[in-house]
Formats: C-alpha cells, structure tokens, sequence
C-alpha cells in the first residue's frame, strides 16, 4: 500500500497524492527522456532529480554528446516554454534579460522580455561570454525573478537553466566565478553513448525527428506538486549532521582551498529530498547524500596543491564521504 503525501496546491491546499501517483509520473518522465537521451539513465535521473528540487544544472562536455537534446527534451515532455541563449564573447546582458524601448504610439518605455523569461533556459556554452555576460544570470537563477531600469520582473515558477560549458582548454573561454557555480545544483558530464544506442539512434532518423514526435508526459501542475512534495520529504538531524559534516570536513581539510557554502549544503539537502522522492520514499536516508555528493559539490570546492577541473574535485569529494562514518 502507497503512502499518501499532502501536497499544497491554490486549488486545493490540502490535496493528498499517493507515492504510487508519484512513481508513476516520475516514471513516465524518465521514460520519455531515455526515449531521446540513450543510455544515460544515471544523468537522466540526476537532472529529474535537480528539476524536483527547483535546482540548476552545469554540463561540461564535448561538443555534439546531446545536452542540448536534454534541455529540449525536459521542456518538451512537460509541455514548457524552452529558449537557447547561444553564449558568445560579445553577447550583452541585455540579450539575455530584455531591454525598455521607447513605443512611439504609447509615448513611453515598454520593456520587452528577453529569452530568461522561459521555464527552461539552455544557456549554451555559457563561459563563451564574458564575466559581465554571465553576471546576467545570478539574480534569475538565486531569486527568480530578474530588475531591470529598478523594476522587477517574476521569472515562472519552474524557472530552470540547463547551462553546457567547454572544458577551460578550449580557446576563447572565461572561467566562471566562485559566485556563478554556486548557483548551480549540480554538475553532470553526459559523456558519449554507448555504440548501441548511438547506432539506434542513426537508424531511427536521428534526435530532431524523435524530438517532433514527443508529446508532454506531465503538465507544469503535476511539476509543482511534484516540488510541493520534496519539501515535505523528511530529514532526520542524524542525517542533516552528516550532510554538514561532510561540508565542514571540505571547509577544514588541507586539500581545499575552499570547501562549500551553505548555499551548496542546502543543495544537497533539496537534492537529497528530492532523489528519496524519485526513489519512492518520503525520508532520506544517507546513501541519498552519498548518491549526490560529488554532483552537487564538486564543482564548489577549490583544491590546493594543483588538482584541478572537476574529475580532481570529485575524487576528492569522494574520499572526503569516505571518510566520515555513516549513522546508522
């Protein structure tokens, strides 16, 4: 028997959804990506996991591995507003947010919205542009909502930037700050299919005639009750102290130059609910945290003595997890 969860909505404040309810929309909306995006279900998982969570996800990768594919396929089955902001060295903050121009019939400024204001923005290799460019973001991706001429816009509910990034060696790229990958959730890399299913997909008419053909899965009511339920899945203080020790642990050790902040703990306290929603619980227990851990904060930490780029981070998050006792 599925255990009910209550799940606030306008229309009805105390609806109750069962946990069979639940699987089967996350189910459906895993399906329908793995349709598009082959033989990626741990990075399929991850992005459901952080879309749950009201969280931003960071791709780095070659060009040509399908993140675009897996941005357009996410808005697509859910029947959302979906922009790409191609990312280069003289694009403007204006380009991204939107600009007031002068309506010669109503004699005053109108504001015209730029492509931000979409519930899924791919902002395609971001470090193209420059530190100004992508300043653009932060207040969007932190608040939702972004200020234009001092007055304030509300981005949508299910605002979510899926954002790819070229690894540092290729020309022309700018470093994100510290500020902007905080704003991050995760961090993922898709790498390339496995050869069957890069087969299967030259034979099937390639990935724009599998993406005409999807229909939504799930509406954006069904994606805000979904959310509405990770807030209520339960922590125990067993479990939140864990998560912080590994978080002091990066914030003390000598490999780290800088360990994660507490918008990074809060990550992957809203990770971790949402990865026990997806997995059929309604209480996380610690192999959630240890699940997420190099996802969520790898790309937040600095590490000293020359490691770097995010495999070095990881593993040494990794060893970081390992070494802290699990409660039991």
């Amino acid at each position: 028997m599925s255990t009910p969860m209550v799940a606030p909505t306008r229309d009805a404040p105390h609806k109750t959804v069962s946990m069979s309810v639940v699987a089967d929309r996350i189910e459906r909306l895993e399906s329908q990506l793995g349709t598009i995006v082959k033989g990626k279900p741990e990075v399929i998982r991850l992005a459901v996991v952080c879309l749950l969570a009201r969280g931003h996800v960071l791709i780095e990768d070659v060009p040509g591995v399908g993140k675009t594919t897996l941005a357009q396929t996410l808005a697509r089955s859910l029947g959302l507003a979906f922009q790409r902001i191609q990312f280069t060295s003289d694009l403007l903050p204006s380009d991204i947010l939107g600009v007031s121009l002068f309506n010669q019939t109503l004699q005053e400024f109108e504001f015209v919205p730029g492509p931000v204001f979409a519930n899924v923005v791919l902002a395609d290799e971001i470090n193209r542009a420059s530190p100004k460019t992508q300043s653009a973001l932060l207040e969007a991706m932190s608040e939702r909502r972004v200020t234009i001429d001092r007055k304030r816009y509300k981005l949508p509910d299910s605002f979510m930037v899926l954002a790819t990034q070229n690894p540092l060696e290729y020309v022309g790229t700018f470093p994100l700050p510290e500020s902007q990958l905080d704003r991050f959730m995760m961090s993922l890399r898709l790498g390339y299919p496995p050869r069957r299913e890069e087969r299967d997909l030259l034979l099937s008419g390639g990935v724009r005639t599998l993406l005409s053909e999807l229909e939504p899965v799930l509406t954006e009511d069904d994606l805000g009750e979904l959310q509405q339920l990770v807030t209520r899945v339960k922590v125990t203080e067993k479990v939140a102290d864990y998560l912080l020790t590994i978080a002091t642990q990066t914030r003390q050790s000598a490999d780290f130059l800088l360990g994660v902040s507490t918008r990074g703990v809060q990550s992957l306290f809203s990770a971790a609910q949402a990865l026990a929603l997806v997995e059929g619980r309604d209480y996380v227990i610690p192999d959630d945290v240890q699940q997420l851990a190099h996802a969520v904060l790898a790309h937040r930490v600095t590490l000293k003595g020359g490691g770097s780029g995010l495999d070095s981070a990881r593993e040494a998050i990794e060893r970081v997890v390992r070494s802290i006792p699990v409660p039991l």
